[in-house]
């Protein structure tokens, strides 16, 4: 149960940068695009740390 808001906030977080992603690349922006990644990256190292400091 004590997991639960660090996964909603990772779920929250890659959702926003998938959408951003797709709408940079909807929009030919590539500005909105290298956010989205990099949104993306730091959300998946976040869950990584969250997973490995809970074992």
């Amino acid at each position: 149960m004590k997991y639960v808001i660090p996964l909603i906030v990772i779920a929250i977080g890659l959702a926003l940068g998938v959408a951003g992603l797709v709408y940079g690349e909807a929009d030919d922006s590539p500005g909105l695009q290298l956010l989205g990644v990099l949104l993306i990256l730091a959300t998946v190292v976040l869950g990584v740390r969250t997973a490995r400091r809970s074992t």
